[in-house]
This record gives C-alpha cells, sequence and structure tokens, in this order.
C-alpha cells in the first residue's frame, strides 16, 4: 500500500528551512507612498518530520515579515524560539506529538496563530498558552510574556485591543478541570488588571471572542472537551450536535455573576469580524459553520473534491442580534458564498462597521483562498478581488491610509502563491476599488508557505 502524502506536508503547504534577510525586492506597480510600516504574518512551519499524524495547527511558528518605507519594501523569516522549538533543535528531531497523536510530554507551545500589536510590543500567539515577545523590525524572539507574573491562563489567539480606551481583552481556555476559561483585561500601558473566571458546564475549544464598546461576547460552542471519551477510546473533542450554542455577554468590567447567556441552534464559529451595540440588541457578525470536524483526526484527502461540500465544515458570514432585555436572539446568513479569516478596519473595533474583508473559499480539497470579499454590512452586498489562475492568496489584512476619513480607505495585505509559478508576492489591494488589479505587487525572494493570521505595524 503507498502512503498518502499528508497535504499539509505539500505543495505550499510545505515548510522552508531557511531564513532570509533580503532588501530592494522586485515591485510590480507602485507601493503607496503613505505606507510606512512592516507587515507580518504567522503560521505553521515545522523544523523537522513530525511524530506521527501532523495536524496543519501543529507546526512551529514562523513569522514572514515585509518592511516598508518610502516606497521599497525589505522581507525577512524568523522561526518563533518557542522552548519546544530550541529543545528539538538541540535533539535534532521532533520531540512532540500533535493535536491528533498526543506525546507524553503534552503540547508543544508552537506560537504558530496570530500576532497582536499592544503596548508598543509585538506579542506571538498559540492559545494553548503564553504569547511569546517579538522584537520589530528583527523579528527576532525575546521569549515568553507572562505580564510580569500575573498571567493566570493561556492566551487567546485573537485578544481585541479596544481602539479608544487601548485595552487590550483576552482569555484562555482550560480542558479539563474549571473554571474552564478565564477572561483578562490589560491596561493600555500592558499592565494585566482583572482575571474573571467564567463559569462553563464543560471544556470547550473557543478559539474566538468578540468586545463591543461597553460588553465583552463569549462563545460556548458544542465543541467539547470530555475525558470520559478518551477513557472509551474515542475522541476526547467531539461536536455534539443535539448541544445548544451559548452565547455570553459580559459588561466589560463585570463580575463573572453578571454574564448574561443566550442559546441559539447549534454551529461553530472560528472567528468574528466585530460586534456592536445597537440600542437594547448586541449585534455579532461572524463565520459560523453548522458543525465541525476539524480536531476529528479525518483526512482532507478522504473527501473528493469540493471542501466546500463537506457540510461539516462549511463556513458562512452570519450576523446575530441579541436583546438584552428580553433575552431573545436572531440570526441569519449574510451571504451563501463560503469564507473564512474575517477582517475590518480596527479603528472601528467594537463599534458599528459598514464593511468587512474575508478570505473567498477555493474549490478546493485543503482549505485555500481564491481571492478577498468586501462586504458591504449595510446593504448586505459584496465584491471580490480574484487573485486569477493557480493563484491562491491568505488572509487579508486592513491598513487604513493614514489620514483618512472613510471606514474602507486604505490597503488589504496578504501573500498570494502563484502555484503554476512556484512563487510568491505581498500584494497590496486598494479597498475602495476591489475588482481592480493589486496597486502593488512585492515579489518574494523564497515561497511563502500557506499560514493564518497577521497584522500592520505602522512606522517602525
Amino acid at each position: 500500500m503507498v502512503a498518502t502524502l499528508n497535504p499539509y506536508l505539500s505543495d505550499n503547504f510545505a515548510p522552508v528551512g531557511t531564513e532570509l534577510t533580503v532588501d530592494n525586492l522586485p515591485v510590480l506597480g507602485e507601493i503607496p507612498p503613505e505606507l510606512h510600516g512592516m507587515f507580518v504574518r504567522n503560521g505553521p512551519n515545522p523544523q523537522f518530520p513530525p511524530l506521527g499524524r501532523y495536524h496543519w495547527f501543529d507546526g512551529d511558528g514562523m513569522l514572514h515579515g515585509v518592511h516598508i518605507h518610502d516606497g521599497k519594501a525589505s522581507y525577512r523569516n524568523r522561526y518563533i524560539r518557542t522552548q519546544g522549538f530550541q529543545q528539538e533543535q538541540q535533539a535534532g528531531r521532533a520531540l512532540f506529538g500533535g493535536l491528533l497523536e498526543p506525546s507524553p510530554q503534552g503540547f508543544k507551545n508552537v506560537a504558530n496563530t496570530a500576532l497582536t500589536w499592544h503596548g508598543d510590543r509585538l506579542l506571538a500567539l498559540w492559545e494553548g498558552g503564553e504569547p511569546h515577545a517579538i522584537e520589530v523590525p528583527s523579528l527576532d524572539t525575546r521569549g515568553t510574556d507572562t505580564f510580569k507574573g500575573k498571567l493566570a491562563s493561556p492566551v487567546t489567539a485573537h485578544p481585541k485591543v479596544d481602539p479608544s480606551t487601548g485595552e487590550m481583552m483576552f482569555f484562555g481556555y482550560s480542558l479539563a478541570q474549571p473554571p474552564y476559561v478565564k477572561y483578562s483585561i490589560v491596561s493600555a500601558e500592558g499592565e494585566l488588571v482583572r482575571t474573571i473566571p467564567i463559569d462553563l458546564p464543560v471544556g470547550v475549544m473557543m478559539h474566538d471572542f468578540a468586545i463591543t464598546e461597553h460588553y465583552t461576547i463569549f462563545m460556548d460552542l458544542p465543541l467539547t472537551f470530555r475525558l470520559e471519551r478518551l477513557q472509551r477510546g474515542e475522541p476526547a473533542f467531539a461536536f455534539e450536535r443535539d448541544r445548544p450554542s451559548r452565547f455570553g455577554i459580559l459588561p466589560r468590567h463585570g463580575k463573572s455573576e453578571s454574564i448574561q447567556w443566550f442559546e441559539a441552534p447549534s454551529c461553530y464559529i472560528f472567528h468574528t469580524f466585530n460586534a456592536y451595540e445597537a440600542g437594547d440588541d448586541i449585534v455579532l457578525i461572524a463565520c459560523r459553520m453548522s458543525s465541525t470536524d476539524v480536531l476529528g483526526g479525518g483526512s482532507p484527502g478522504s473527501h473528493e473534491g469540493d471542501n466546500r461540500q463537506i457540510q461539516a465544515d462549511v463556513p458562512l458570514p452570519y450576523r446575530w442580534q441579541f436583546n438584552l432585555k428580553h433575552g431573545t436572539v436572531q440570526e441569519g446568513p449574510l451571504d451563501d458564498r463560503p469564507c473564512e479569516f474575517p477582517r475590518i478596519n480596527e479603528q472601528y473595533l467594537g463599534r458599528q462597521t459598514r464593511y468587512g474583508y474575508v478570505g473567498s473559499s477555493a474549490p478546493t480539497e485543503v482549505p485555500k483562498f481564491d481571492g478577498l470579499r468586501k462586504f458591504d454590512f449595510q446593504d448586505d452586498s459584496a465584491q471580490t478581488h480574484a487573485f486569477g489562475a493557480g493563484r491562491y492568496g491568505g488572509e487579508g489584512v486592513f491598513v487604513p491610509r493614514p489620514g483618512a476619513i472613510a471606514e474602507d480607505d486604505g490597503w488589504l495585505m496578504t501573500f498570494v502563491h502563484d502555484e503554476i509559478q512556484n512563487a510568491s508576492e505581498l500584494v497590496i489591494i486598494n479597498t475602495q476599488a476591489m475588482t481592480d488589479a493589486p496597486v502593488a505587487r512585492i515579489l518574494m525572494p523564497q515561497r511563502v508557505p500557506y499560514g493564518f493570521h497577521g497584522t500592520w505595524i505602522a512606522s517602525v
């Protein structure tokens, strides 16, 4: 029998082993002269062949950064040197298992998922552990950051920074023992000022959350972790279709007993666009799946053709309205085309936004985006920027034009890989002209594998 090649270790999912620093990158088109800063994207890049079955979430974190100044661009990529990475580097081989086949040593904090900029520091994030502080623009790893020893939980890969107060909100979840969620608030100066336990009936995988101007929204969704399943020889994680989804809305600085829970039909949400207040309502917009098998161990190769037809993992843009006064919920889809990795102009985070940006899911067995979509939530319309034949990209990070007044005045940046040419580039798209060609294509000196989430750091 011929072994099936893991799709997340081949083609442009395959890791790159060389760390480069290259200046004066070739540019097709023109980099907007107002752009001064650094685009950085995180993603999995295993340094050694993995032990057992490899899940895309398992790879060591690698940062790919493009520094832009005066119309010129430079590139560098660096591994995030976590403790586990350094142990394996010294051993010369993989030592830790992954999500599908855990090892006795436990899980390795791979720091491979996302990035946040807060308090003039860049943090690399992985939801199962503490963040890692990263130097910019060098992308060197300083080490773990525990907020001066006050950190009492893991840190979600998706903290929220309030654009008005500068506060950063995050949570961490525990799978085996209560409290299953701890919610923390960090001041604008970077001090962890509060940690609040959130009571849940069972441990769940809670990947993201949302904030409004005055509230924080937690999602108790039925992707649960139960030790009794593991003891029966079944996967510890399972999606319980008969269990409703619960959304908990807590005043930002409130006590845990002041949370208000709302029930809705069973679903799973990896990522939220945004949330905001509208009178007595809290409005949440996110990418919703009817269920998920993301941790079930199934191989993407076991499905024929179009991954969008696998009903367990089809994310669609959705809107919920939770009425705080009457305890009612309304929900419905915004579009019938699958998409993921939603972003907004984060200067409007927690406030009502008109626009959102998201990756357009390609008709492929493995998750890839064949373009970026701009949603107008006011009239429920959408525009698509297609990458072109054989070209696939990642999350579109919104970069506001300096001094802009309009919410959508800026650019989307993302890495795009041309699978025909086996070449990668950073594309810059004018968000007020989504269907036009990119204003600039910055050619990369090496292949940039498909990854997860990125950020723009202005004026570094």
